[in-house]
């Protein structure tokens, strides 16, 4: 046994077969030893700041409080265990300079998205981009965020008004959850906009477009809007007084209007009235179904009509008809003449 395993020299470097093993000594066996002590501990009392501040997440602010509480857990976990392991195994200070240069070399080459990734974790949360339970739109994915963590954020999907892209299309044509979680790196935020919906103002403007025709009562029909999207609105738009003050005191923001409004536009058909008004962050198309249920209960009480797309066919080409008779042979042509063109109209 003696010739096969040996410990040799000032370091007790490991031999096996006369061969000595480069860097496998009793030191080594050591460190590594407390280095895997030390990772579990480390590990563990994380786990348990984390478990102990998500049990103070009772409502909105308490889950809010938790995320960013587990994000300052985990950068103070990682940041430990680095300086610990360094401290560890690098007793030598030119030694760890040089380690420490190769190694950023080797990531700032081979890890590019990494690093970048990285980064926009750090400018997100010290920039106030965007927090858990957000809704932001972030490399084309539009949803409520779930979970960030140092590489990626975690979206809740939702549909969009309009189709999709071609190549993964979404199905629900509404602001709501199409049950996928998305997984965006934090790299976008470099190259593409983030939009927030929620951060600095809760509420955004919602329209809604409605063909009135040209003999309709246009003055009532303004007025069914108007008032269809104040009996929906006009508590959210006294909530939204507050937190635009708060947003102007901010920035150089110029004020704009929180009541609902009426804008007219003539086209060649109809007259499209667009209903302008506010409505929160979340829950808009329940808002916008039932305003649509009052505005047609309404239209219909005041004999009021939705305009449509018609078209009318003032004349037709001649038609010629040509019968067999009863031995096969074709029998003369008879002409069949149009209605007068007046009298041939077709409305669809």
């Amino acid at each position: 046994m003696g010739s096969v395993f040996q410990l040799v020299g000032p370091h007790q470097v490991v031999q096996l077969f006369g061969v000595k093993l480069v860097g496998v000594n009793v030191e080594n066996g050591k460190k590594l030893l407390f280095s895997l002590v030390f990772i579990a501990f480390v590990m563990l009392l994380g786990r348990l700041l984390r478990w102990l501040a998500h049990r103070q997440a009772w409502d909105h602010a308490g889950k809010r409080f938790a995320f960013w509480t587990h994000q300052g857990i985990s950068i103070a976990v990682t940041i430990v265990l680095i300086v610990g392991l360094v401290s560890l195994w690098f007793d030598n200070p030119a030694t760890l300079t040089t380690a420490a240069g190769m190694v950023t070399a080797g990531l700032a080459f081979a890890l590019q998205k990494v690093v970048t990734a990285f980064a926009g974790y750090l400018v997100i949360l010290r920039g106030k981009t965007f927090t858990v339970g957000d809704r932001i739109t972030m490399g084309g994915i539009r949803g409520d965020v779930i979970a960030l963590s140092f590489l990626q954020t975690v979206i809740m999907e939702m549909g969009e008004p309009a189709q999709g892209d071609a190549a993964d299309p979404v199905w629900v044509q509404a602001r709501q959850y199409t049950g996928r979680m998305v997984r965006v790196t934090n790299a976008v935020i470099f190259d593409k906009p983030v939009y927030n919906y929620t951060r600095e103002f809760p509420y955004i403007w919602e329209e809604m477009r409605i063909p009135v025709p040209f003999n309709a009562d246009r003055k009532r029909a303004e007025r069914i809007l108007l008032d269809v999207a104040r009996r929906h609105t006009v508590k959210i738009a006294e909530l939204g007084e507050e937190a635009l003050r708060v947003l102007e005191r901010r920035y150089v923001l110029k004020r704009s209007e929180l009541d609902p409004q009426i804008y007219w536009r003539l086209t060649d058909n109809w007259i499209e009235m667009t209903v302008r008004f506010l409505v929160p962050d979340a829950g808009i198309r329940t808002i916008k179904s039932t305003m649509s249920h009052d505005i047609l209960d309404e239209f219909d009480r005041a004999g009021i009509s939705i305009a449509s797309g018609t078209y009318e066919v003032v004349g037709m080409p001649p038609i010629k008809v040509q019968m067999l008779a009863s031995n096969g042979n074709a029998a003369p042509d008879l002409p069949v003449e149009n209605a007068p063109a007046e009298n041939a109209g077709i409305r669809a």
